[in-house]
C-alpha cells in the first residue's frame, strides 16, 4: 500500500514539480517508512524553495533531532517561528515555540 501511495505522489510531482504540498506529502511518506535521507531531501527542498510553507519547520526540526543534529533543529525551529509569526499563524508559532523550548532545555513542566 505504501509503495502504491508513494508512486502516486511521485507521479503527481512530475506533473506539478513546484507543488509544496506534494513535496511535503512525499517527505511525510518517506519519514513514515523510515527512509530518513529521502524525507530529509524533500523537507530541505521545501525550506529552500518554499520557505513560507510553515508546516515544514516542525517536522524538519524533529527529523534533525532524530539524526542527532540538534543545532540544525534549533535553527529550524527559530526560522519556523519567524515564518509563522510573519504569516500570522499563531497556532504553528506556539507549537514551534514549545518544541524549540524543549530542544534548548526550557521544559517548563519540570518546575
Amino acid at each position: 500500500m505504501h509503495r502504491n501511495r508513494l508512486q502516486k505522489l511521485l507521479d503527481f510531482l512530475q506533473n506539478e514539480p513546484n507543488d509544496p504540498f506534494l513535496k511535503y506529502a512525499l517527505a511525510t511518506e518517506y519519514l513514515n517508512s523510515n527512509e530518513l535521507e529521502k524525507a530529509l531531501e524533500y523537507y530541505e527542498d521545501l525550506i529552500t524553495n518554499h520557505a513560507d510553507y510553515v508546516g515544514t519547520y516542525y517536522h524538519l526540526g524533529k527529523l534533525y533531532e532524530a539524526l542527532d543534529r540538534k543545532n540544525d533543529a534549533v535553527k529550524t525551529y527559530q526560522d519556523g517561528m519567524k515564518v509563522a509569526r510573519n504569516s500570522k499563524d499563531m497556532h504553528a508559532f506556539s507549537e514551534l515555540q514549545a518544541i524549540y523550548n524543549s530542544a534548548i532545555g526550557l521544559d517548563y513542566e519540570d518546575d
